[in-house]
C-alpha cells in the first residue's frame, strides 16, 4: 500500500471507497468494546488470590506486636513501610502507607497544601490570588481532573524521549512563584511509555524555583511493570537526589499496588522528606485514626518482599505482554504504511500513546464508538481536556480478550484511515 501522501486520485479515491464500505460493515455488528481505562484483568486479578487467604483467625498482629484490628499506627505497619521503601529505593523512614488509592493520597496532599502552609511556604495556597501547575503532555487525564476541580491554572510543557521538557520546566518554575508545582509519572509515563533520564531527574531535584514551597508530584505507578521483566526501566531515587541538591522537601512520592493485586482493595504510600511527613502527619492525625491495617497485614504477607513481588510483576508481564504485542501487530499491519499514523511501543506501563492524523482524533474516536467501540475520549490527555492538535488517543489493552482486542483493533484502523482520508480530501 503506497503512504496516503503519495496516492494518486485514482488511488486515493479507491481506498476511501474500500474505507467507506468496511466502516458500514462495523457498524452493522453488535461489538460493546471498551479499551478506556487501564483496568487489571479478571485474569490478573486471580493471581493475587492468596489475599484472601493469607491471613489465618489468630494472624492479626505485626512485625512490631501492634495489634492489627485496633485504632492507631497512622504512619502504617513497619514491614509494609519497609515493603514501598524497598520498591521506591527509598527508606522507611521516609514512606507512610495509608489507604488503597494513591490517587486520593494526591487529591488529599493538594487539599491540605490549599489549607495549611507547606514547609518552606509563607501561607496557604488558597490565600493565593492564583495557583499555577506544570502539566506533561500528554499525561494522564485523572492528574488534570484533579488540579481543574481545585481550580490551578494548568501549564502544559510536551514531554520529550528524556521526560519533561525540562528547558521549559525551568525556565517556567524559575520566573514565576505562582506555580506551585507539576504532575510526572516518572516510569512508564501514561500515557506514552516514556522513562525519565536521570539527567532529567537531577535537573528536576537541581532547578531553580521562584516559589520556595515548589512540589512535584511524583506519581510513580507504575515502577514494577515492566513489561519484559529482562530489560527494566527505572529512575534514580528522586527523595535522595532532591535532598543532595538542597531541595529535600521539593517532592511528593506516590506508589500503590492497585496493579500489582487488586486495584479496588490495594495499599498506597507517600515517600517524602521528614518535615513534608511531618505536616502530612500532623494533619492526618485529625482527619483519622489510623488506616486499615488488616488490608495492610495480608498484602505483606502475600507479598512478602521487594522479591516476591517482582517474581508476581513477572507473572503480570506474562499476561499483558501478548496484548501490548498484538496491538503493535495491527497497527503495524493497518497504519505503518499510510503516513497518516504514529503510535509508542512501550516496554512497560498500561497504555499505548496513538497519534493519529493532526485534527482528526476526536473523529476517530466518534466513528469508533459508533461501531461499538470506545476509546479514552479525545483530549482527555491534555489538561481541560484540550488537545491543540486533536491528535493524541491513549489505547488500555490489559482487559479485553486478546479476541476481543483484536476486533477492537480492526475496528480503529479503519477509523483512523477514514478520518484521515475524509479530511485529506475535504481541508478545511
Amino acid at each position: 500500500m503506497p503512504s496516503y501522501l503519495a496516492m494518486t486520485p485514482e488511488q486515493f479515491n479507491q481506498e476511501l471507497q474500500i474505507m467507506e464500505q468496511q466502516y458500514q460493515q462495523y457498524r452493522q455488528q453488535p461489538l460493546k468494546l471498551k479499551m478506556t481505562r487501564g483496568v487489571p484483568s479478571p485474569e490478573q486479578l486471580d493471581l493475587s488470590a492468596g489475599l484472601t487467604t493469607c491471613l489465618g483467625p489468630n494472624d492479626f498482629k505485626a512485625a512490631d506486636g501492634t495489634d492489627c484490628r485496633n485504632y492507631g499506627g497512622i504512619d502504617g505497619l513497619p514491614e509494609a513501610r519497609q515493603l514501598f521503601a524497598d520498591l521506591l529505593h527509598t527508606t522507611p523512614q521516609q514512606v507512610m502507607v495509608l489507604g488503597n488509592s494513591s490517587l486520593n493520597l494526591m487529591y488529599d496532599t493538594l487539599v491540605k497544601a490549599m489549607l495549611f502552609a507547606l514547609p518552606g511556604a509563607e501561607k496557604p495556597w488558597s490565600h493565593l490570588d492564583k495557583i499555577r501547575f506544570i502539566c506533561p503532555v500528554p499525561g494522564y487525564d485523572r492528574h488534570f481532573f484533579v488540579t481543574q476541580a481545585l481550580g490551578f491554572e494548568m501549564i502544559p510543557v510536551p514531554m520529550t524521549p528524556e521526560g519533561p521538557d525540562m528547558d521549559q520546566v525551568e525556565a517556567l518554575a524559575a520566573a514565576d512563584p505562582s506555580i506551585k508545582g507539576m504532575w510526572l509519572v516518572p516510569v512508564y509515563s501514561n500515557p506514552d511509555g516514556i522513562t525519565c533520564s536521570e539527567a532529567t531527574c537531577r535537573r528536576l531535584a537541581a532547578m531553580p524555583t521562584a516559589a520556595p514551597d515548589f512540589r512535584i508530584f511524583w506519581d510513580n505507578a507504575y515502577v514494577v511493570h515492566h513489561l519484559d521483566p529482562e530489560f527494566p526501566e527505572s529512575t534514580p531515587d528522586i527523595i535522595g537526589l532532591c535532598a543532595e541538591a538542597g531541595n529535600p522537601d521539593r517532592v511528593f512520592e506516590f506508589a500503590s499496588s492497585s496493579k500489582i493485586t487488586w486495584a479496588g482493595a490495594g495499599i498506597a504510600c507517600l515517600a517524602s522528606s521528614l518535615a513534608n511527613l511531618a505536616f502530612i502527619r500532623k494533619q492526618m492525625s485529625i482527619q483519622t485514626i489510623g488506616p486499615d491495617k488488616i488490608n495492610q497485614l495480608r498484602h505483606c504477607r502475600f507479598l512478602k518482599d521487594k522479591t516476591h513481588v517482582l517474581e508476581l510483576m513477572k507473572s503480570q508481564a506474562a499476561l499483558l505482554r501478548p496484548r501490548f504485542d498484538l496491538v503493535e501487530e495491527i497497527l503495524a499491519r493497518d497504519l505503518a504504511e499510510t503516513g497518516i499514523c504514529r503510535w509508542q511501543k512501550p516496554r512497560g506501563g498500561y497504555f499505548v500513546s496513538l497519534y493519529v492524523w493532526t485534527g482528526t482524533a476526536a473523529e476517530v474516536v466518534r466513528l469508533a464508538k459508533e461501531c461499538g467501540v470506545e476509546v479514552t475520549p479525545a483530549g482527555n490527555t491534555f489538561p481541560y481536556g484540550r488537545d491543540p492538535q486533536d491528535t493524541n488517543i491513549r489505547l488500555a489493552p490489559s482487559y479485553p480478550t486478546l479476541a476481543e482486542l483484536r476486533q477492537a483493533l480492526e475496528v480503529l484502523t479503519v477509523c483512523i484511515r477514514l478520518a484521515a482520508l475524509r479530511q485529506m480530501g475535504n481541508p478545511s
